[in-house]
């Protein structure tokens, strides 16, 4: 019986250790490392003041992925309109509607006031190169345009203003 259990005690180790680097392979696709340069955003542009550049001295910036068809997204919405229109977060947030319908996104926009810049990415090909995972999912881009990090799920206003103020030291 012993003799039995060893050829099988063999395989499921190979088998675990294959999963595991798996896992750590997809993990490590997906995650942003900190200082990757932030992709360029979509030039479809949806709503509010002309999108701001990144980096070459300018401010840190949130980089917020939505859809209108993401409830999360919807529950967190008050709270990102109320850091683009804070002293601190005014003129740094971005919004990038990722894999929508345009109408939905508009519609979306109307509904939360939203009065700062959004962007289109309606093939998802931008939430790609930002290695997106879900939504919704916040960016925080630093002054030289790159990746500081990453914030998945709906946000608060405080977790938002924390990240503005932590990538303004960056």
């Amino acid at each position: 019986m012993r003799g039995r259990l060893r050829p099988v005690a063999w395989t499921l180790a190979v088998l675990a250790a294959i999963a595991g680097l798996a896992i750590v392979g997809l993990a490590s696709k997906h995650s942003p490392p900190a200082g990757r340069p932030a992709p360029s955003l979509p030039g479809e542009h949806l709503s509010g003041p002309p999108v701001p550049a990144f980096g070459a001295g300018s401010q840190s910036k949130i980089v917020v992925f939505w859809a209108s068809w993401c409830e999360p997204c919807a529950q967190e919405a008050p709270a990102v309109q109320r850091v683009s229109q804070s002293a601190i977060g005014h003129g740094r947030v971005i919004g990038v509607d990722w894999n929508d319908a345009l109408s939905g996104a508009r519609s979306f926009i109307k509904a939360h006031s939203w009065t700062f810049p959004n962007v289109r990415d309606g093939e998802g090909t931008v939430g790609s190169a930002y290695r997106l995972i879900g939504l919704p999912t916040t960016f925080i881009v630093d002054s030289r345009g790159r990746i500081r990090g990453m914030l998945s799920g709906p946000q608060s206003e405080a977790s938002l203003m924390r990240a503005l103020g932590t990538s303004a030291r960056s």
